[in-house]
């Protein structure tokens, strides 16, 4: 895909997902909530939205903030956020999380980088969700869908996430960063799947390389 073609491309992407449901943080971004999106995003990793979804609803109903949250127990926390992934040591981490912001940054969830790095159980996706979606400040999230279909639209050549961070910094025109993921995932979620992509049905098709394409539908 050439670069003076993402114009085009954003305009279509932003018709075609009106027809997909909403990925789970988006719904909490909703709330302009840092804290909300964060927990939330820290809870989607590795789990379906389905599951997301009602772990997010549990565990917010007693512990939807900083305060809250790590007066709870661990046991408590795991409780209501089984059965995401890794649900013992996101426990752990969401107390410590919780903990960190009240001890270091007065309850609040920062809005830098930096210090949402320093935050236990916080990579770069987490952090540029948290940026984007709570804070309402440009960053670029990139999660396995922005990555697979960035690279499969031949738009980069990157080997990891964080590449194509690296890589959409520079060349993805600052005006779509912050929406660039709510885009692409429920694209990849519903259309430009991992294995045998919907081919026949995007209409991104003119557009895209097909990197590393091998069965379509």
């Amino acid at each position: 895909m050439k670069d003076a073609e993402i114009e085009r491309v954003v305009s279509i992407l932003k018709k075609e997902i009106a027809a997909f449901k909403v990925p789970v943080v988006g719904v909490y971004a909703e709330s302009r909530d840092p804290f909300i999106v964060l927990v939330s995003c820290i809870l989607s990793l590795r789990t379906r939205d389905k599951v997301t979804y009602e772990a997010s609803e549990r565990l917010f109903a007693f512990a939807g903030a900083p305060s809250k949250l790590a007066a709870a127990s661990v046991p408590a926390i795991e409780k209501a956020i089984y059965p995401v992934s890794f649900y013992r040591v996101k426990a752990r981490s969401l107390k410590k999380l919780a903990q960190d912001l009240l001890d270091r940054f007065g309850g609040r969830v920062p809005d830098t980088m930096e210090d949402l790095l320093s935050l236990k159980g916080v990579g770069r996706k987490t952090a540029n969700l948290t940026l984007t979606l709570g804070h309402r400040k440009p960053g670029i999230c990139v999660d396995i869908h922005v990555h697979r279909i960035s690279n499969r639209l031949g738009y980069v050549k990157t080997k990891d996430p964080e590449d194509t961070e690296m890589a959409l910094r520079r060349k993805l025109p600052r005006k779509y960063w912050m929406i660039y993921n709510d885009l692409l995932v429920p694209y990849g979620q519903n259309l430009c799947t991992p294995i045998s992509p919907f081919c026949s049905r995007c209409k991104l098709s003119r557009f895209c390389a097909r990197r590393g394409v091998t069965t379509t539908r």
